[in-house]
Order: structure tokens, then C-alpha cells, then sequence
């Protein structure tokens, strides 16, 4: 029985984990630890660990991290929470591998605690690039700590492999967020309009906007242009996610709720969680922000995206994917271009850059098979150069 821990802090790594967890808690030959942290038990970020446990699983370890501090000083301070607990957690519970995902501060907390306790690293959606965000650094040793690798992209690959990891250890499978939308049975119209509190206008349109960490004291300036585009549109529904815990999330927040009380077309949500967020997404016109759904999952559904700044910069990206400058004016081009007739005409066709449905099966396929006593000690894959 091979023992392996799956690591969620947000519920964004949750909705494209949870079908691979699935089949780690279903097949005869493997055991799944539920390791859960980061915002998940936070109210003031949905109290995601609802969701986990109304999915059916079982939770078995919760690990608090300070999250009330939106600091660069608060998000050490988490970061020092996720390495102490994680340290507590693998004392007692030795998995055969430790399964994490992304590019999150309290995930290279685990990673590293998983290190010193000499436990198999799986990482998954390593090699991606997003230079606007420290988010970047952090995926970047996460790769470096890990033992497998698990990418969504060829280039994604090369990029791994250019960091020294053994192409044995890198396995190409595609994006998580396109398998995702293929397992997941989406919500009918009026099912949608039900859980948001509000019916579908003409119009309609998602909008998550998350602080840019490479850019410090940004978050205040960029939110009231990203607001003020939002405030001149009309006979549009507004639906706005809140942003998750970076360091400057609370000056967006706080703007947000200002808006939409001045706003009656928009509403916030903490949380949508995964099955009503693409479900929302179904129903609506497209992405408006800077996260990485707008990038990863949007494209599959044949939905525009309207990405703002730098924050996702370095992305493989789909023709569906308009990019502008953080500013009212550039925002608002964007968005009369997203619901153009020729625009609107190439959204049918729109490919994801990270291929079809099938990546959690591969992975699990792979873990299943991976002897890990085998791979426990890296060593630095030095490519060949010609002089």
C-alpha cells in the first residue's frame, strides 16, 4: 500500500487536485492523506475546508497558518506556520510521497519540511513562468526541491529539464485545469443564478484581481482603475471573486465591497468554490483580471479573457486571451474588443496551449507505478552544450 499525502491551501489548487485525490482514495493499492492549509479555514476567504469535507473527504491533518496580516512580514510569518506544522505532520505520518501543487509561499514551506524528512517531492504544474509575482521564485525552488514533476506543456518541460531535474523524473501531461472542466458536471442556468443570489443580465462577465507582489504599493492604484472601467459598463453582471492572501489583498478587498455596494449590478463572493465558479464561467462572457484561470481553464470553455498587468506574464496563452495594460483606459479598449463581432467570431475556435482532459489520470498512473525508494537522491542533470 503506497501512503501518499496530497497538500491543498487554496481553492484554487483544491479544484484541480480533488479528482486525483479521488483516485487515490479509491484505488486497492493506494492510501490518501489529506493535508489541509493556507486559507482554506479562514471565513474571511470563504471557509474552503466546507467544500473539501461536502465533497466526501476525509481530512486528515489541518495545518493554521497566520493569514490576517497581509504583509510581506505576514506572509513569512505563514510561511514559518506551514514549515512548523508540515514538520509536526511528516514526524508522524511518513508518506511515501508528498503531492503539491503550484507556486504558493506555504507550499514551499511543506516542500521544504518534506526535504529535510527525507520524503519523495511530487510537484505539479512546475516550469511555468509568471513574472510578475514572487509567485515565480517560489515555483522555481519547489522544482529544484522536488523528485517528480508533473507539467502541463512541452515548453513547460524544456524549461524544467533547463534546471537540472533528470528527464526521467519530468512526465508531461497536460493542465489540470482543462482535465478538470472534463470531469466536472456543470450546474444548470438557473441552478447558477440560485446559488449567486441574482439572475444573468445581457451582459455578464467574471472579475478576480489579485495583488501584483512584484509590485509593491500597486494594488491600491490598479484595483480603482481596474473599478472605474467596471463602473461605465452597463446592462452588465458584475461577479467578482475576492482575491486570495498575497501580501496587499486587503486595500482590494476593501475597494471591491465599496464598489459593488455603489453598484447594484455587482456583487463579491470569498469563494464560489470549483464546480460553481466554472459552472458561473459557463454562463458568463469571459475572465476579467489576473488570474490564472482566466489563462488555464477559461480557454477550454471557449470563454474571453481579459488579462490585466504583469502578474501572469510569461504564460503560454490562448487566442482568447487579450492582454492590457492596468489601467481604466486600456481595461475598457479591452473589454469593447472582447465583445466584438470579429472577436467574438474567433472564441469557437480558441485552443488551451495545455492539450485535452486526462492529466490526473496520468499522474496517478505514474505515482502508482514510481518505485520511491529509487528516488529519493537527485543529483543535478547537466545538459550538453555545444561550445
Amino acid at each position: 500500500m503506497k501512503k501518499m499525502a496530497v497538500v491543498t491551501s487554496t481553492r484554487a489548487d483544491y479544484g484541480l487536485l480533488k479528482y486525483l485525490m479521488r483516485q487515490i482514495r479509491e484505488h486497492e493499492a493506494t492510501e490518501l492523506h489529506l493535508i489541509v492549509t493556507g486559507t482554506h479555514t479562514n471565513p474571511e476567504f470563504g471557509y474552503t475546508l466546507d467544500e473539501i469535507v461536502a465533497d466526501g473527504f476525509q481530512i486528515d491533518n489541518t495545518i493554521e497558518i497566520h493569514t490576517v496580516d497581509d504583509t510581506a512580514t505576514g506572509a513569512s510569518r505563514g510561511f514559518g506556520d506551514a514549515l512548523t506544522g508540515a514538520t509536526q505532520v511528516f514526524e508522524k505520518l511518513l508518506p511515501d510521497v508528498v503531492i503539491v501543487l503550484g507556486d504558493r509561499y506555504e507550499i514551499l514551506a511543506i516542500t521544504v519540511s518534506a526535504l529535510f524528512s527525507g520524503i519523495p517531492i511530487a510537484h505539479l504544474h512546475g516550469g511555468e513562468v509568471t513574472s510578475g509575482a514572487f509567485d515565480d521564485a517560489i515555483r522555481h525552488a519547489i522544482t529544484k526541491l522536488s523528485n517528480l514533476h508533473f507539467v502541463a506543456s512541452n515548453a513547460y518541460k524544456r524549461r524544467v529539464l533547463q534546471m537540472g531535474e533528470d528527464p526521467k523524473t519530468v512526465f508531461l501531461v497536460g493542465g489540470l485545469g482543462v482535465d478538470s472542466i472534463s470531469k466536472t458536471k456543470l450546474l444548470t442556468r438557473s441552478d447558477v443564478e440560485k446559488a449567486l443570489g441574482r439572475k444573468f443580465l445581457r451582459k455578464n462577465i467574471i472579475v478576480t484581481f489579485h495583488p501584483v507582489t512584484l509590485q509593491p504599493k500597486s494594488a491600491n492604484e490598479q484595483i480603482h482603475e481596474l473599478l472605474q472601467a467596471l463602473g461605465e459598463l452597463q446592462d452588465t453582471n458584475i461577479i467578482i471573486t475576492l482575491p486570495n492572501a498575497d501580501p496587499e489583498n486587503r486595500v482590494i478587498r476593501d475597494k471591491i465591497k465599496q464598489f459593488c455596494e455603489q453598484n447594484p449590478n455587482a456583487a463579491s463572493y470569498p469563494s464560489l468554490g470549483h464546480r460553481l465558479y466554472l459552472s458561473c464561467l459557463h454562463f458568463c462572457d469571459g475572465v476579467v483580471g489576473n488570474s490564472s484561470s482566466g489563462i488555464a481553464e477559461a480557454p477550454t470553455l471557449k470563454k474571453a479573457t481579459i488579462n490585466i498587468g504583469d502578474r501572469q506574464s510569461g504564460r503560454l496563452k490562448s487566442g482568447s486571451v487579450i492582454d492590457c495594460d492596468p489601467t481604466a483606459e486600456s481595461i475598457t479598449r479591452a473589454l469593447n474588443l472582447m465583445y466584438s463581432k470579429e472577436f467574438q467570431k474567433k472564441l469557437p475556435g480558441a485552443v488551451s496551449p495545455y492539450g485535452g482532459p486526462g492529466a490526473s489520470d496520468k499522474i496517478f498512473n505514474y505515482l502508482l507505478d514510481i518505485k520511491y525508494t529509487q528516488i529519493k537522491r537527485k543529483k543535478f542533470f547537466d545538459l550538453s552544450f555545444e561550445a
